[in-house]
């Protein structure tokens, strides 16, 4: 099994997915026309396309991403408490901080397939999972960060990740509060056009840099996991076939079948070496047997 040491990719790939994507749709959505440049919100950078196609694609992938990332950092704390069965707590904050990880990175995806413009109800409910889900995360990260050091971070990662969890959930209410007074304000025609001269624009003023605060502790803790990634190495997956399923008769009746259908059979000498075990040993005899092949596939064993 090969053993791969490339782990700390994830969380870098997520640091620069997301503002990169951000950026490129704000700057796409402001020369458009389709928002102003003037404190939007994200949701708002990717609502009409074209920049909605680049936004979803570009969320798409940095969700599965932000999953694969919280599966290694689950696992990673999993493998070091597994022996030590006085650390049920931080087995307990472990698990519940996995949930809420993967609750995030599904709400990534649903806001950004779902936008605001189409299906509203759909798109809110993303974007609480994807704030809210992350908070949490955050929150339980920086619990189990203490219960690590010093095994795996210093005590100051575990600090830095203590005020990025309480800037993510201070910026997150004060976001979610201000976007209802705000929009219960707003006498304009169009959100994603909101002028100063328009009602509750100090509240969406508020909200809207709260969500790119919120969004940017986020990438700042999966950069903080870079350095404890390079530590990680995961060992390839074994696939395993129960063969003793694909029964000689079975083999029998698709070679026929394909010899009445017109195909050429052909046949040939082989041994079970050659065939990758393919072909299970009868009465242990692991002697060469005669097979028929159809374009170099297994088709029937003959003797």
């Amino acid at each position: 099994m090969s053993s791969q040491t490339w782990l700390h990719f994830l969380p870098l790939s997520v640091f620069f997915i997301f503002p990169a994507t951000f950026l490129i749709t704000y700057c796409i959505s402001v020369l458009l026309g389709h928002t102003e440049p003037d404190f939007p919100y994200i949701s708002d950078t990717g609502t009409y396309s074209p920049e909605s196609c680049i936004f979803g694609q570009a969320v798409n992938m940095g969700a599965c991403l932000v999953g694969l990332t919280v599966y290694v950092r689950y696992r990673q704390i999993a493998e070091l408490y597994q022996t030590h069965s006085t650390q049920s707590n931080i087995l307990r904050a472990n698990r519940a901080a996995a949930f809420f990880g993967y609750i995030s990175a599904l709400g990534m995806s649903l806001s950004a397939n779902f936008q605001e413009t189409n299906v509203i109800s759909v798109h809110l409910v993303g974007a609480i999972m994807a704030f809210g889900g992350g908070t949490l995360y955050l929150w339980l990260q920086a619990v189990c960060s203490y219960e690590t050091h010093p095994l795996l971070n210093s005590m100051g990662v575990a600090h830095l990740r203590l005020g990025l969890g309480i800037m993510s959930a201070s910026f997150f209410v004060l976001g979610c509060v201000c976007a209802g007074i705000a929009h219960s304000l707003f006498d304009g025609v169009d959100p994603r056009k909101w002028y100063p001269s328009n009602g509750g624009w100090t509240y969406h003023v508020i909200s809207t840099a709260s969500e790119w605060i919120c969004a940017s502790t986020f990438a700042i803790f999966m950069l903080t996991l870079v350095p404890e990634f390079r530590r990680v190495s995961l060992n390839s997956p074994e696939i395993f076939i129960d063969l003793e399923t694909l029964s000689i008769t079975s083999i029998h009746e698709a070679c026929n079948s394909i010899e009445s259908n017109g195909g050429g059979l052909a046949s040939r000498s082989i041994s079970d070496e050659s065939l990758g075990r393919a072909l299970i040993p009868q009465n242990g005899d692991r002697d060469s047997r005669q097979v028929i092949v159809v374009d170099d596939v297994v088709g029937d064993v003959v003797s």
